[in-house]
């Protein structure tokens, strides 16, 4: 061999592997809960460590940073739906769009009804856009409003909102997970959705029974019904709240989401039109409307928290989580590109036996995937190839492995505070993940659930030809 040929990387040992995750999450853990670290900069140790074992395999520089860099261009997607999320949060306050919902949604919302019927209409978003982000970015953000001027605490109202948002974001056709999902285990995108009802609806129903019984300990004579009036005087007095004409922003969003134009012009678009309503009809003058869209400011009701809540939005409000995201698709790309997760989940895998744990397997994998990627795409992928031979070992339909696949990808992913939806929800609801974590009943109970019916032997498609279920 001469000089200036490499040495091909080594493979990475189970021990190297299990060493390499392990530190990344001893790392996260320790400097989060117990010395209080911001998570940036723990996300550059981690990228240190995730560096120096995939240097001690072989791996040069130039290679790692390709690495890196081909995680990141993988997710620029989710990246321009970032940006653009903060100016459809930060026109749709302008417009009067948020204003106009709260306003109304105060008249027919009780403190006792307020989270199964918060959740359903999350969810009926969700399912029809297509996107949790979306959902959270709009609804949320008024259900974060209405929820704390009833006086339920805002981490019961955001979990409930992390519920209803997620229900859409694994079920609808016209998701990218789920679109995803059925892509990588090669199956048919209805077959995939007719096979996640079974564990789905249950866990669903599961949990809106649950926000039943929490909203009912919320009762009437809980209800602020001076401070609700407050609440309406201050916006009617501040916006001009016809629903026909400011609800137009929310209405384009959605039928296009529904038509399945790209969400990049989806969001561009109902930008659009919320700033030509804001200047239009209510009368704001063009530059701060434009300027809105990178740093929006409070708004101007006279009510502290109102106000706040109408200063959301703008590019700038994303940096916080973007920076973050960028961080940990770059760590992903080395835990990945590197081998160490697919040589430690190897080990476990063959070692499995029973249907019921290899579905537990596939679930808890796409937690630890979201976990060291900070991101679901990656792990829906990684996993779909990691699992999809000992699925047809067990004479499993494909749809089950897609379905496991999503029960432990894209229901997780925002129940972790450095991933690009944990920290998105964060910066969206101002509410804390491990402060919601308890209440977003939905996002874990279907992994239990789907467990324990797997085991019941409920709910297990098995093999169909092949003609009909290669994914269309």
């Amino acid at each position: 061999m001469t000089s200036n040929q490499s040495i091909p990387p080594s493979p990475a040992s189970f021990f190297q592997a299990l060493l390499c995750f392990s530190g990344v999450i001893l790392l996260i853990a320790v400097g989060l809960f117990k010395l209080a670290i911001d998570l940036h900069s723990l996300m550059f140790l981690c990228l240190l460590w995730a560096g120096l074992n995939a240097r001690y395999l072989g791996y040069q520089y130039k290679e790692l940073r390709h690495l890196m860099s081909e995680a990141i261009a993988r997710a620029l997607p989710a990246i321009y739906i970032f940006l653009l999320i903060g100016m459809v949060i930060a026109s749709f306050m302008h417009s009067g769009t948020i204003a106009t919902l709260m306003y109304f949604g105060l008249d027919w919302l009780s403190p006792s009804l307020f989270l199964p019927v918060g959740m359903l209409l999350c969810a009926v978003m969700s399912l029809a856009t297509g996107t949790s982000w979306g959902t959270v970015g709009t609804l949320g953000v008024v259900f974060i409003g209405i929820g704390g001027t009833m006086g339920i605490p805002l981490p019961i109202v955001a979990g409930m909102i992390v519920c209803g948002a997620s229900f859409g974001d694994k079920m609808s056709p016209i998701s990218d997970t789920t679109n995803l999902a059925a892509m990588s285990a090669h199956t048919n995108l209805y077959r995939h959705i007719y096979a996640m009802l079974f564990t789905t609806v249950p866990s669903f129903l599961l949990a809106l029974l649950i926000f039943i019984f929490i909203g009912s300990g919320y009762s009437e004579s809980a209800f602020a019904s001076n401070e609700i009036e407050g609440i309406q005087t201050a916006l009617a007095q501040t916006y001009r709240l016809s629903p026909f004409i400011t609800l137009i922003p929310i209405i384009v969003l959605a039928t296009l989401s529904i038509r399945r134009v790209p969400a990049e012009i989806t969001m561009s678009i109902s930008v659009l039109v919320a700033v030509l309503i804001a200047v239009i009809y209510q009368d704001q003058g063009i530059v701060p409307v434009l300027n809105a869209l990178w740093i929006n400011t409070p708004g101007n009701t006279g009510l502290e928290n109102l106000d706040d809540l109408l200063g959301r939005g703008g590019i700038s409000s994303m940096s916080w989580t973007l920076l973050l995201a960028l961080m940990a698709l770059a760590l992903g790309g080395i835990l990945h590109g590197a081998g160490f997760l697919a040589i430690l989940l190897a080990g476990i895998i063959s070692r499995i036996k029973h249907v019921a744990a290899l579905i537990a397997t596939t679930i808890c994998s796409g937690l630890i995937g979201n976990m060291a990627m900070g991101e679901a795409y990656i792990s829906i992928i990684l996993n779909c190839q990691l699992f999809r031979e000992k699925y047809e070992q067990q004479g499993l339909d494909k749809s089950i492995l897609s379905r496991s696949v999503e029960e432990g990808a894209t229901l997780t992913t925002g129940l972790i505070p450095w991933t690009t939806a944990g920290a998105f929800y964060t910066a969206t609801l101002g509410v804390p993940v491990l402060d919601y974590v308890p209440y977003a009943f939905f996002n874990y109970l279907n992994g239990f659930i789907s467990v324990a019916m797997a085991a019941l032997g409920i709910g297990l498609l098995k093999k169909i030809s092949s003609e009909k279920n290669v994914a269309n």
